[in-house]
């Protein structure tokens, strides 16, 4: 397997672990949410969204590897 090969897989399980994270963080958010810690919960969905916004710089990455 040559290194872009292996590049290539690699953003593939980026991409997943990213979207994994995501779904965790608007989870957590939620608990926090219900637990009355709004703020929190608040600053747990930014993150989420900050990490959601990743996705369009892998899915570019993955087409220049093709």
């Amino acid at each position: 397997m040559t290194e872009l090969e292996k590049l290539k897989h690699l953003l593939q399980h980026w991409m997943e672990h990213n979207e994994a994270h995501v779904k965790t963080y608007s989870e957590w958010a939620s608990k926090a949410e219900s637990l009355g810690e709004k703020e929190l919960a608040d600053i747990l969905e930014q993150i989420a969204a900050e990490t959601k916004k990743q996705e369009e710089l892998f899915l570019r990455a993955s087409k220049i590897i093709g």
